[in-house]
Formats: C-alpha cells, structure tokens, sequence
C-alpha cells in the first residue's frame, strides 16, 4: 500500500508538471504599467448628456471616489487606487460623443483595469434609456 502511494506521487509529480497552465487575465488589469493614450478614449453613439450620466455612474458602480463634478463642461474627478484621474465627456456631433480618462498628474504608469472597467459598464449599460424621476 504504501509503495503504491509513492508510486502515485511519482507520477503526480512527473506529469503534474507537464500540465498546461492557464495566465491569469486579471493580472494585466490590476499590475501598473504604461498604458498608451488610445486606451484611454472611446467614442460611442450616444448623447453627451446621457454619456456624462453614464461616467458618473459609471464611478459610483466601480466604486471610485468621486471627488468633484462639473456638468458644464462635462468632466467628472475621481480617485482610484489612490490617484487622480479626469473624465471629460465631449460632443464630437448630434449623435455621438467622446470620453477621456485621464490621470491628472499625467504619468500614464497605472493599472489599466481602471479605464477599462470605467468603459466596461457605459458598454454594459449604454443602450439604457435614462428616464427622469418623478
């Protein structure tokens, strides 16, 4: 019994190490590293109004501290992960409108998790009519 069981952790350890090994994914998102400004804009068909909107809520679902809002010229500041960014919402035409995810101190080495999951929900949720309160 008990050569049968070595044999088994022989053979555990030969072909154990030959198994492939998945990489993680989610260690690109949170592992700081310089991350090109493309990544930090996207355009979508959506009003600006309702883009802006959808950043702050956006935020608030990422739990990201918002720090302040301006709805005038469309930015929001929040805090993540103990930095500063800037999201600026700007109309390219009637239908369609940008959004800008900077770091305010503009050293582009941060987690792209940040700006990704930020995009992720106005992905998620974009084609949600915004209805007012009654």
């Amino acid at each position: 019994m008990e050569r049968t069981i070595k044999l088994l952790v022989l053979l555990f350890l030969v072909f154990g190490t030959f198994l492939p090994v998945k990489a993680d994914d989610s260690a690109y998102l949170v592992t700081p590293q310089n991350v090109e400004f493309k990544l930090c804009t996207r355009t979508y068909i959506i009003t600006p109004e309702k883009l802006f909107y959808m950043a702050i809520a956006s935020a608030k679902e990422n739990r990201f501290t918002v720090d302040e809002i301006q709805s005038k010229t469309g930015y929001i500041l929040f805090t993540a992960a103990g930095k500063q960014y800037l999201a600026s919402v700007l109309k390219v035409d009637d239908t369609h409108s940008m959004i800008k995810i900077t770091p305010v101190n503009n050293n582009y080495f941060f987690a792209p998790g940040i700006v990704l999951n930020f995009f992720r929900y106005i992905d998620l949720n974009g084609a949600t009519p915004i209805v007012p309160l009654n």
